[in-house]
């Protein structure tokens, strides 16, 4: 058993940790800046960042290496670096989950490439696998507990995170976004995020959703995901409210008690690790601990009352494109066999 499911084991739900890259512009990182860099030349930034984490009660936080591969870092002239950000990346985690007593577990952030695979783009899906593969060698080699892809949309890249965490021991979990009318940019939905686990080359610990573009949206892909595979562990990390232009800067709409309620909503949908997203600060952290910690079992939410509570979707699913879709797909399907009869 990994530390991971031997921690869910005793606590039964964990906290995960709050926004990485809104936290940090806070902090004075300007938009077009590699966050990853922070890692050696702002160090006590990161340090403090995950120590706000731990002090408002995480029990996992990710490390800033989200986009801590070649293909993103080439961007700013540091494709020669990947190793060592992300080997400096777990390290300023393991530093900030020594000061305290109880357990806090480091989940190695490892982001999208940046690039399109073919045939839409000219990424190879060999080469998916090998920048993967070579990122979570930095984050393996640093000391992380968890292999944590996360913000995915496309089936292909997913897979080949999956095939390049094969090769270490370490637990896999893989969350996608779902923003794009109910379903990921590349138009996965969320029960198709569970029905891939069986193609994986390395089955997820845990599968789930973060990011997206509102927390009521994110309540309902992982109500799509727990209905469909009750027995998965399920991520929910969602943004801190609905995002909104604020003269030039993105204010999210989430309050303290917003996200306590999202928090006690996910657990009763059957997400059994709840963090947050972009917008979520300590602040934020420290209701959803409360709200973890002093959680009562309830009825599953539906859909009228996560829109009640937490508020209106964002990017709502567009039912009679899917429905004219489906209807599509069976009629070729039809034809198909009719011919293959013939």
């Amino acid at each position: 058993m990994s530390k991971l499911e031997d921690l869910l084991a005793r606590k039964g739900a964990l906290l995960a940790d709050g926004a990485t890259g809104t936290n940090l512009f806070d902090m004075g990182l300007v938009s077009g800046d590699a966050p990853e860099l922070w890692n050696t030349d702002e160090p006590d930034k990161i340090r403090a960042l995950h120590q706000s984490f731990v002090d408002a009660g995480s029990d996992i936080i990710l490390t800033n290496t989200f986009g801590c591969n070649r293909h993103r870092l080439k961007l700013h002239n540091a494709v020669d670096r990947v190793k060592e950000l992300n080997i400096a990346g777990v390290k300023l985690a393991l530093e900030v989950a020594g000061t305290v007593e109880r357990e806090v577990l480091i989940g190695g952030s490892i982001g999208p490439t940046g690039e399109l695979f073919q045939p839409l783009g000219a990424l190879s899906y060999e080469e998916g696998v090998e920048a993967f593969r070579e990122q979570m060698e930095g984050l393996v080699e640093g000391g992380a507990d968890i292999l944590w892809v996360e913000t995915m949309s496309a089936v292909e890249e997913m897979k080949a995170a999956a095939e390049a965490a094969r090769d270490f021991d370490l637990p896999l979990v893989i969350t996608a976004s779902f923003d794009t009318a109910g379903k990921t940019m590349m138009g996965l939905p969320p029960k198709g995020l569970g029905d891939l686990q069986s193609q994986f080359a390395c089955t997820p610990v845990a599968i789930g959703s973060n990011c997206g573009v509102g927390a009521s949206d994110l309540l309902t892909a992982i109500m799509e995901i727990t209905e469909a595979y009750p027995d998965a562990i399920v991520v929910a990390k969602a943004n801190c409210g609905i995002p909104q232009i604020q003269g030039d800067e993105v204010v999210y709409t989430g309050t303290p008690d917003l996200m306590a309620s999202y928090t006690h909503m996910a657990l009763d949908a059957g997400a059994r690790i709840i963090g947050g997203c972009c917008g979520t600060s300590p602040v934020h952290l420290s209701a959803m601990r409360g709200a973890i910690d002093t959680h009562q079992a309830g009825s599953r939410p539906t859909l009228d009352q996560v829109l009640q509570q937490i508020g209106p979707l964002v990017s709502p699913p567009n039912r009679e494109a899917d429905a004219a879709r489906a209807e599509s797909e069976g009629a070729a399907t039809g034809r198909r066999r009719g011919r293959r009869r013939g």
